[in-house]
């Protein structure tokens, strides 16, 4: 459904955002604060990938903002010379929210953690994805707390022993992608911070795209969790593990590509041998992820596990739907439209009674 269909205007620029033919460069984004991250930490390769490739979107700093929750991740506005504002433990996406239905000309990001949105933040995460409000959230999984020290997290696998399971986790971890797909998100999509370009492509994928777009960002903490991706990260691990997704493409992976993945009986997906597939145990699967459905999306967000035994990368779902700061902003000019606005009537309700 277009913007025309809604009664909305049709929006130019990078999501609704107006563009310029200025020349940007990686360094007009940089702040000049210190970076204060621990040596090694992943978010060290998302803030240079962050800044080398915004300038090719067209966008000058000062339409551009970043808000943040609590959390190592959430220092993220301190380092772009962007706006920013380093907000409330798990609300930056209620925050975001109003800047977005309050400010179209903006391009709105929202960083944070594990902990941040899928704890104390869980609700307002779902709501906007479910909104699907013209932001960008992306979400820094490292698999504990960094900040407060070390505690297990919702995303820390079961059995996990930290300072606050010393015994290991009795919870059974959150997916972020299947969180984010059950609340129908409209982009949804997985990168390693170690993989710039596949990276760069998954952002810049989300910056085009008009509506939530959530990005789940395997993040290395070399302090509390080193190591929790680097079954991803080894070359030949990697082969047999990542199922990249491209779009239009077979999902085969594999050094030789010797493994894909095919449809189960009742709908859902697995992973087999590609010598072994048969007519009758079904055929390779196509990526799509314009699929209207996001059960497909899901249903490839389950292969794997906690385990990381098969990691699907890229972009699991793009799909276009109403945004709902277009939908807030057309009902405030409808109401303009129909009659003169009576705030006190508004107050007052049909409905009065006497105390």
């Amino acid at each position: 459904m277009t913007a025309t269909h809604l009664g909305l205007p049709e929006l130019g620029g990078l999501a609704g955002v107006p563009v310029t033919d200025e020349p940007q460069r990686a360094k007009d984004y940089k702040s000049d604060q210190e970076v204060r991250w621990c040596p090694g930490c992943g978010d060290y390769i998302v803030l240079n990938t962050m800044q080398s490739f915004l300038p090719t979107l067209g966008l000058k700093p000062e339409n551009i903002v970043f808000v943040s929750g609590i959390g190592c991740s959430s220092r993220f506005p301190y380092y772009m010379n962007t706006y920013g504002m380093h907000s409330i433990h798990g609300r930056a996406p209620a925050i975001a929210t109003g800047l977005a239905v309050a400010r179209p000309d903006l391009s709105v990001w929202v960083v944070t953690g594990d902990g941040d949105a899928l704890s104390i933040g869980g609700n307002h995460l779902i709501h906007t994805l479910r909104r699907n409000v013209n932001l960008k959230i992306l979400l820094f999984n490292n698999r504990i707390y960094g900040l407060t020290k070390g505690q297990y997290s919702p995303t820390s696998e079961a059995g996990k022993v930290t300072k606050s399971t010393p015994m290991g986790s009795l919870d059974n971890p959150f997916n972020p992608i299947s969180l984010a797909l059950g609340a129908e998100a409209s982009f949804v999509a997985r990168a390693l911070d170690s993989d710039k370009k596949g990276l760069t492509e998954v952002l810049t994928a989300a910056a085009e795209h008009r509506g939530s777009a959530f990005v789940e960002i395997y993040q290395n903490c070399p302090i509390f969790n080193d190591g929790a991706f680097d079954v991803l990260k080894d070359r030949d691990e990697a082969a047999r593990r990542i199922i990249p997704l491209r779009a239009g493409e077979p999902l085969t992976f594999g050094p030789e590509n010797e493994y894909g993945v095919v449809r189960t009986r009742f709908g859902g997906l697995e992973v087999a041998k590609t010598s072994e597939i048969t007519a009758e145990g079904g055929e390779l699967v196509v990526h799509d992820p314009t699929i209207n459905d996001p059960a497909y999306a899901f249903a490839l967000s389950r292969i794997g596990g906690q385990e990381l035994e098969h990691t699907p990368v890229g972009i699991f779902r793009n799909v276009a739907r109403p945004t709902y700061d277009d939908l807030a902003r057309q009902q405030v000019e409808h109401a303009k439209a129909s009659k003169p606005a009576d705030l006190q009537a508004l107050l007052n309700g049909k409905d009065t009674w006497t105390v």
